[in-house]
């Protein structure tokens, strides 16, 4: 089954280490990067959505980030 994650934080080098980290796991990038003003917290944010190919079947109970 495919899975999907959307990765996303302010834009700082904490970022860039999350979608690191996940491509590291075996996810691949899916789509462009998003990247937007957060007007609330004065902030540009980053966004980054993620794919990963995995045995099993589907449950909403899937720790995404685990796998």
């Amino acid at each position: 089954m495919k899975l999907y994650r959307f990765l996303s934080a302010d834009d700082t080098s904490a970022f860039c280490h999350k979608v690191s980290e996940a491509l590291s796991r075996g996810w691949e990038l899916h789509g462009d990067p998003a990247y937007a003003f957060d007007a609330a917290n004065g902030v540009m944010r980053c966004g980054q959505a993620v794919t990963k190919e995995v045995d099993g079947a589907y449950s909403p109970d899937l720790k995404l980030g685990e796998q």
